[in-house]
């Protein structure tokens, strides 16, 4: 039975002793401890708020950046759109140009050509005169030796001529 019942002497200075560590832990332990405790809790909680912060944060930058990407899909397409109108006119400007340009050549080369053929009838007409005046001499020299064949000639004239 002695074990069972301790003695009051030993449960008396263990009670002190304990009173005695839980006053000293209290006032030098506890507190850092609860305050070690306490900030740590804090720097977790600013942690949290910090990334839900930055989560939020991400978030609206992604739908910026979302948006930004859609603003120059945009701009990128009406950039293209320009330039194709941009090309088509310049290819249907030179290809006017082109046309009109080849008219007036071709317009040019006719009236050049038209020149040319007016030339060229009006020096063979000069040199069909020329020949036919050269043979007409001939003939007139030929027919003229002759005096009866200028009498002939003269009177067949005078005939066809008529008096007013």
């Amino acid at each position: 039975m002695d074990l069972l019942i301790p003695e009051v002497g030993l449960v008396v200075f263990q009670t002190i002793a304990f009173l005695l560590l839980m006053f000293v832990l209290t006032k030098f332990a506890w507190k850092p401890v609860l305050a070690a405790i306490k900030e740590r809790e804090n720097s977790i909680d600013d942690a949290l708020n910090k990334a839900e912060l930055a989560k939020q944060e991400m978030a609206r930058l992604t739908s910026q950046n979302e948006e930004l990407m859609k603003q120059a899909r945009a701009e990128r397409d009406e950039i293209l759109k320009e330039a194709k109108i941009l090309k088509d006119s310049i290819v249907n400007e030179a290809k006017t140009s082109a046309q009109t340009e080849g008219a007036k050549l071709i317009e040019k080369a006719r009236i050049e050509i038209e020149n040319q053929k007016k030339a060229a009838l009006a020096e063979l007409k000069g040199q069909v005169s020329a020949l036919s005046l050269d043979i007409a001499e001939r003939v007139l020299r030929s027919q003229l030796d002759d005096k009866a064949k200028q009498q002939d000639l003269v009177a067949s004239l005078l005939k066809n001529v008529e008096l007013n």
